[in-house]
Parts: C-alpha cells; structure tokens; sequence
C-alpha cells in the first residue's frame, strides 16, 4: 500500500493502479471490493489501544475518512471528489491481512471496524482531502 495524493475511481472496475482493479489482488474473483473505506477515527483508537502499526496503510483500505460514519452510508449514494460511490457492504478483516502486516492486526479491525466496500457508479478524480457527500 501507498499514499497518493490523487487516483482516478473507473466505474464497474475500482480505482486506477489498485490491486484489484488490475485483478491482481488476493481475493481477485472471490470477494473483491471496488473501493474500500476506513474511519480515520477507527485507526486512531486502535493505534492507541494497541502497538500494532497501522497508521501508514497497514489495514489495506483504499480511503480513510474523518468525520463520517461508514455504516450510516448503507444503502446511500455519495461523492467523494468526482467519482459517485455507492455504499456495498461491511468490510471484515481476514487473516490475509496479518500475514502482510503482523499478528493482531484482523483482531484489531474486527468487530465492525473494518470499513466499508463500495461500488464506483460514476467514475471521477477522487483527491487527498475531497469531502463525501451524501446523495
């Protein structure tokens, strides 16, 4: 995982140089996720509950959000620079993510800390710092 300071989010595909929208990624067929959202405020608490390292894109999520809770985006619409999102499911950790960071992480982002997994509806430039928008 790395920070960028701008992708391109591809409707029905997932954001430009993403694992999985190169189909590349390790559930690649299985359970993909177009998008996936953190809270920052999540990352935050387990950062000081915990020594783990997850502050630098450890929980392999796509966008971490302030001020915006996730699951209240269920069944919405909402556009996040100028793509449209669309709200798809919970995210659960798995295992996987623990043999890419270290143990505890999916204890960690488990119990409905995760984030969320959403579908591109429009694609659009999303940006470091664009707000969500409820549609």
């Amino acid at each position: 995982m790395r920070r960028v300071l701008e992708t391109e989010a591809v409707a029905g595909r997932g954001l430009d140089g993403d694992r999985y929208a190169e189909g590349a990624g390790y559930w690649t067929g299985i359970d993909e996720c177009e998008v996936t959202l953190i809270e920052g405020e999540t990352i935050d608490e387990i950062d000081a509950e915990t020594d783990l390292a997850i502050v630098n894109g450890e929980h392999r999520r796509n966008i971490v959000t302030r001020g915006v809770r996730l699951f209240e985006l269920a069944g919405k619409r909402f556009a996040v620079g100028g793509a449209v999102l669309e709200y798809d499911r919970p995210r659960p950790p798995c295992r996987y993510v623990e043999a890419l960071t270290q143990r505890g992480m999916m204890f960690a982002l488990a119990q409905g800390r995760g984030g969320i997994c959403a579908r591109i509806v429009t694609s659009g430039t999303i940006r470091e710092n664009d707000s969500i928008e409820v549609l």
